[in-house]
């Protein structure tokens, strides 16, 4: 192998690893990130757990807010619920899956 075969090595090397990262940082900041381009905090979406849901998938009651998908209910003063930066409902699960429980939601101003 020539020295400029081992250049030319080195240098698709380095283009692979950089084409690699950026892949993984895009991916990282689409799943971070609320379809109104507000991030979620990492605590509550560890880069894949948070979506935006519609109004019907969050009840707000007496007890507070209820997800509808997995009935688990939270109270208004629970430290997971937080404000929406967008005046809509997200939800983060473990995993995102729709059946676990939440690790955050985000509410609108209440209604009442």
């Amino acid at each position: 192998m020539t020295s400029e075969d081992k250049r030319l090595l080195a240098a698709t090397s380095v283009m692979s690893a950089l084409g690699i990262v950026a892949m993984l940082w895009a991916f990282d900041a689409d799943a971070h990130e609320a379809p109104t381009g507000w991030r979620y905090p990492y605590a509550c979406c560890s880069d894949q757990d948070c979506r935006q849901v519609a109004d019907a998938d969050v009840r707000e009651g007496p007890e507070g807010y209820t997800i509808a998908a997995t009935g688990e209910t939270l109270a208004y003063a629970d430290k997971r619920v937080r404000n929406s930066p967008d005046g809509v409902f997200h939800w983060c699960s473990i995993f995102g899956d729709e059946t676990s429980r939440t690790i955050c939601l985000f509410v609108p101003p209440r209604s009442f």
